[in-house]
């Protein structure tokens, strides 16, 4: 892919030759702030439009047939609207009561690259942003009269440099009937396995293009394509319970999914997994030693920490601000050190799903420093300030229709205390031993979670993890166990790691939060707690399938 980098440029014509989306931006965008900018009584003093044009394309097939088939290409505008000054505008935090204005309906503009038409749908946004950004204002510069004075009163917004940048825009490109036949293929496998009860192999094609201007200049058009395979299969346990797993494959480009020999032994081992959980036993609830194994271990972090360092979350009034005041205090062990880098494009020659270019405020990504040997050093930056840190570290993202927010892109886990795995596993029977468990947990796959970061609500989170074993300091064969979920608080799980791994792999993913689903990538090694915490999961009451499969396993 060509690429060119132009900082502080005056003249970007030849930079945008041909590309009407961006020039008819740019010229409705000079257009309005030349008289929204002289307003009464609260001119405008910053203003940006983002188009998002997103390509998707999907092929899903189940029991050797193809059961769904999608390609859809849209745009999406956001218009952002800023009255005020960099010092207090309307996007400051209203504390009369918690809002729930992070989202709006998109607003569609045409594929077509048709100027008038998209002129009018900026024209007409733009006006409905400013009367709402007038009396959003009204409303805090009322507020500030009868409210106490906020614990953080940095400025609301913070100044980015100028910014010109253009690229070959990423088409896609694969055979899709090829594919249809190789999914059709894949997914024949689970007809052998009746007790599946529902499985598919799916193919996910998906080109992202984001045309960005703003007032103070800059430009962007970036593009990136992604490719993921996901297989999936479910099943039920006697007792009702209903367990899953999946196993996702990700590549930037089509050439770099794996064949369909590899896809396959992928299969083979997601159903072997699948049958060993179905006849596994329910474990009790459990308080001790543990390894979480490397892309859980991702997962982990990202859920337990990573939304806990995210700008935003240490200035809101609304939020528990677990980390604010903990900045240059040790908050882990001082062999592990944490850093958010986006720009990272591949780990071990596998593509990473956080890697972008540029945020969706129009700042460059950057490498952020947040811990060093166990001392908290940073946040995830936005263009929203906070004490100690007034400009973005090119963290502030978004999905179409929602707020920008600081949010994490390719969260990397590094240890300088690290074993081969074996000799982890030997540490984890040794602390059993130590604390008188006759077993511990390793957690080899988690789905995902959620954490609790409100200071209205209690400061925990929940990890949900797919495929555990419990590990028994006697020597008897490791055993497959089921449901149950991962719990706790942040600060004390974080002080419970007492080595890692040499054994780093990723995690590739989305994340949902307060500004949407963005793609995310973690990179961990696995990690030997001394605790953890452990509650059952809960359960369905109903009974598996009574009547046997129409389709014998030989068919």
């Amino acid at each position: 892919m060509k690429r060119f980098f132009i900082l502080l440029m005056t003249i970007a014509g030849g930079v945008f030759a041909g590309n009407s989306i961006i020039q008819t931006m740019a010229e409705e965008l000079s257009r309005s702030y030349k008289v929204l900018s002289k307003e009464k009584p609260y001119p405008v003093y910053f203003m940006q439009y983002e188009i998002m044009e997103e390509h998707q394309s999907s092929i899903i097939a189940s029991l050797g047939v193809i059961i769904d088939e999608k390609e859809e290409r849209n745009r999406y505008l956001d218009v952002d609207v800023r009255v005020g000054s960099y010092k207090l505008d309307n996007y400051h935090e209203i504390r009369g009561a918690e809002e729930y204005d992070w989202w709006s309906s998109p607003i569609e503009v045409p594929i077509d690259d048709h100027a008038r038409a998209l002129k009018l749908i900026l024209w007409a946004e733009t006006d409905k942003k400013f009367k709402a950004a007038q009396e959003r204002y009204i409303k805090i510069l009322n507020e500030r009269q009868v409210k106490v004075l906020e614990s953080d009163t940095s400025p609301d917004f913070s100044p980015a440099p100028k910014i010109v940048y253009s690229e070959k825009i990423d088409t896609l490109a694969f055979d899709r009937e090829l594919w249809k036949e190789k999914l059709r293929n894949l997914s024949a496998v689970f007809k052998n396995h009746p007790w599946i009860y529902g499985s598919r192999v799916s193919l996910r094609a998906t080109s992202l293009t984001k045309y960005l201007v703003n007032t103070e200049g800059t430009r962007l058009v970036h593009s990136q394509s992604s490719y993921s395979i996901q297989i999936y299969a479910e099943t039920m346990a006697d007792d009702g319970m209903e367990l899953y797993l999946s196993y996702p494959v990700f590549a930037r480009n089509i050439k770099d999914i794996p064949d369909d020999e590899i896809l396959r032994i992928y299969i083979d081992s997601l159903i072997q997994n699948l049958y060993a959980l179905r006849n596994a036993p329910m474990v009790e609830p459990y308080s001790g030693p543990a390894i979480l194994m490397n892309r859980a271990c991702g997962v982990f972090f990202h859920e337990i920490f990573g939304h806990r360092i995210e700008g935003h979350r240490q200035k809101s009034e609304f939020e528990g601000q677990t980390f604010t005041k903990k900045l240059n205090e040790k908050i882990m062990p001082d062999f592990i050190s944490v850093y958010d880098d986006p720009t990272l494009e591949k780990f071990n020659y596998k593509d990473l799903n956080g890697h972008y270019l540029f945020d969706d405020e129009g700042v460059k990504a950057q490498k952020a420093v947040i811990v060093d040997n166990g001392v908290l050093k940073g946040f995830l930056m936005s263009r929203s300030p906070i004490a100690g840190f007034p400009v973005s570290n090119g963290h502030g993202r978004r999905q179409y229709g929602r707020k920008v927010v600081a949010r994490q892109g390719v969260l990397y886990i590094k240890s300088t205390k690290e074993v081969p795995f074996e000799e982890l596993r030997t540490n984890l029977i040794e602390e059993c031993k130590k604390q008188n468990k006759p077993y511990g947990l390793i957690f080899y796959d988690i789905a995902g979670g959620f954490t609790m970061t409100g200071r209205e609500g209690p400061q925990t989170f929940k990890v949900i993890p797919l495929f555990v074993k419990r590990i028994y300091v006697d020597g008897r064969p490791d055993e497959v166990v089921r449901g149950v979920d991962i719990v706790g608080t942040p600060l004390l799980s974080l002080s419970k790691i007492i080595m890692t791994g040499n054994d780093y792999d990723i995690f590739n993913g989305t994340c949902g939060a307060e500004s949407g689903w963005v793609p995310v990538s973690a990179i961990a090694p696995s990690i030997l707690v001394s605790e953890i915490e452990v509650e059952k999961k809960s359960k369905g009451q109903e009974r598996p399938p009574i009547l046997p499969a129409p389709i014998a396993p030989s068919e």
